[in-house]
């Protein structure tokens, strides 16, 4: 029996990211020095900070930066609000995003930041007051050359626009690549509210063709409706696949003849929730990652395929929309069942993809158009899979461990070649 004590070693991110590295370490035969420097992060900052709330009371808050490793380019990371937000998780989360930079080769190191704090109860401007406020705290940190946030759990691109705003104010002129995921108005990129999403649906239909699986004959379920899930449900209904489960975090719906993605957005959009859809049967949160169907898309949170539920997964194919939806022990059990899995830091890497090319696109004031967006964000997203799945056929691999060997491999010559100074 599984102790609870076991349990919470499982759900450990930070534990989690450092045994994958760990792993890759090994398989690339890292040298010594290099596994210690790699393994921590550079930099943990932690503040806690005032805001006066709208009936005057003075809240203080907790919130977190974290960068990983900046040796391939400034720091990249998005912000998250949730009341769950810990240390060892923006740090596992900061690791993660080096390796997902590296692993698509786009000039980053790796960041992650977050705030202890329920989003939801605060109001409007009670919600501006902290941002503005956790803004100024890591501004000492951030900037454009050196560490750009972007939008993460709970933060959208309106929360970009105040930390991007805030920071201008300090400047004393508008520095509008000092975040990505903003509005198209102060120097956001066509693409990239849909961009994580995206690439999630580029690897699926690479990695079904891989497997040689049609789309018109696939069923897929996604946990998670948020940005990342939403968007991979539609644009995979698009691509023809019958998406017959979806969830979010009040509960999930299954129909195995198939859900009307469209239908559903507005849906939610309206009443906030999946909840009271008609025309499926309601199945709890955690309903689309054991229902019966050929895909899996976990885009909810971490810690969701574990040791307990990983045997009941009966998808050929998982593609993790979600950072670090699957525990190593719930990761072993997939590979003895042989459910093809590709990882997060690929999966999911057209986000950061796309902060890339709205960071580019800031720094030249010179913006493109969607259409050119997409078709960049779909070549480096296929060349990738295409790296990705070579190291895995040559070494005999799982795709997750041919991503880390690739990503550590990079991150590792980059340290290597500048040195330690002094």
């Amino acid at each position: 029996m599984t102790t609870a004590l076991e349990i919470n070693e499982e759900a450990d991110e930070w534990r989690t990211a450092q045994r994958q590295f760990d792993e890759a370490a090994e398989l690339i035969e890292l040298e010594p020095e290099l596994r210690e420097i790699l393994r921590e992060v550079q930099r943990e900052f932690t503040c806690h900070f005032p805001v006066e709330m709208e009936d005057g009371r003075v809240e203080i808050f907790t919130g977190y930066r974290v960068q990983h490793n900046i040796n391939r380019g400034p720091a990249k990371g998005g912000i998250r609000y949730h009341p769950d937000v810990s240390l060892d998780e923006v740090k596992a989360l900061a690791m993660w995003m080096t390796w997902k930079c590296a692993v698509v080769n786009i000039p980053y190191g790796g960041a992650k930041g977050g705030v202890i704090v329920d989003p939801r109860k605060l109001s409007v401007r009670e919600l501006e007051h902290l941002t503005r406020r956790f803004a100024t705290e890591i501004s000492i940190l951030v900037g454009p050359d050196r560490d750009i946030p972007a939008p993460d759990v709970n933060t959208d691109a309106q929360v970009m626009a105040w930390i991007m705003d805030t920071l201008s104010m300090h400047y004393g002129y508008s520095v509008t690549a000092s975040v990505t995921g903003k509005p198209v108005e102060v120097g956001g990129s066509l693409g990239r509210v849909d961009a994580t999403g995206r690439g999630v649906t580029i690897c699926t239909l690479a990695a079904l063709e891989h497997l040689g699986m049609q789309p018109h004959a696939t069923r897929v379920a996604v946990q998670g409706f948020g940005n990342v899930g939403s968007v991979s449900a539609r644009l995979l209904e698009e691509a023809g696949c019958t998406i017959v489960a979806v969830s979010d975090e009040y509960g999930g719906l299954y129909n195995p003849l198939g859900l009307p993605i469209r239908r559903l957005i507005e849906h939610r959009r309206e009443t906030g929730r999946l909840e009271g859809f008609q025309g499926a049967e309601a199945t709890g949160s955690q309903g689309p990652l054991v229902a019966d169907c050929d895909v899996v898309v976990p885009a909810a949170i971490g810690n969701q395929i574990t040791s307990r539920n990983a045997g009941q997964v009966r998808a050929k194919l998982v593609v993790e929309g979600a950072n670090g939806p699957t525990t190593p022990e719930g990761d072993a059990i997939l590979r003895e069942n042989g459910v093809f899995l590709v990882p997060d830091i690929l999966a999911n890497a057209g986000g950061v993809t796309v902060s890339y090319f709205e960071w580019v696109q800031d720094l030249q004031s010179f913006f493109w158009s969607e259409h050119e967006v997409n078709q960049k964000l779909q070549a480096i997203m296929q060349r990738a899979f295409r790296e990705v799945l070579t190291v895995a056929e040559e070494r005999d691999l799982p795709m997750r461990m041919a991503a880390y060997c690739q990503a550590v491999q990079r991150v590792a010559s980059a340290t290597r070649d500048r040195g330690i100074y002094p």
